[in-house]
């Protein structure tokens, strides 16, 4: 499967560099996208997201399975394997956004507004998804 097959069965795509997009994943109820996907120089889809769900619950929502992430090779065929599914810049994009939303609800407060309880559970996922980004920059 190629990436513009995997992109159309996604909402809220949008380019993040060459062979890069980023998306709502279909897994959870995503206002913002949060889905990772890369296209590899050999055909390979890699897919993250940054909010926690698994491949198995992203791919199955799409109706796919694994193998759709791999082009057909033969039997004899090597595969270079990729150390870092993402580059930093990538990771670094979500946190900066993550971290705005964050910066938003510390104005919000500092201003003596309540946060609604919409607001709370978004600067939740927001911490959420920060951690997951370290997680991920580590790997």
């Amino acid at each position: 499967m190629s990436a513009a097959q995997l992109l159309d069965r996604l909402e809220g795509v949008k380019p993040t560099g060459r062979g890069r997009w980023i998306a709502k994943c279909p897994a959870h109820p995503d206002k913002r996208p949060s889905l990772a996907v890369r296209e590899l120089d050999d055909g390979r889809l890699l897919v993250h997201d940054f909010a926690g769900c698994d491949i198995a619950s992203i791919l199955s929502s799409v109706g796919l399975e694994f193998s759709s992430l791999f082009p057909d090779r033969s039997l004899g065929e090597m595969v270079r394997s990729e150390r870092r599914p993402f580059n930093a810049i990538d990771i670094l994009r979500c946190v900066g956004f993550e971290a705005l939303v964050c910066a938003t609800a510390a104005a919000n407060i500092a201003q003596g507004e309540i946060l609604t309880d919409s607001d709370r559970g978004r600067l939740v996922t927001a911490a959420a998804r920060l951690q997951r980004a370290v997680e991920v920059a580590r790997a």
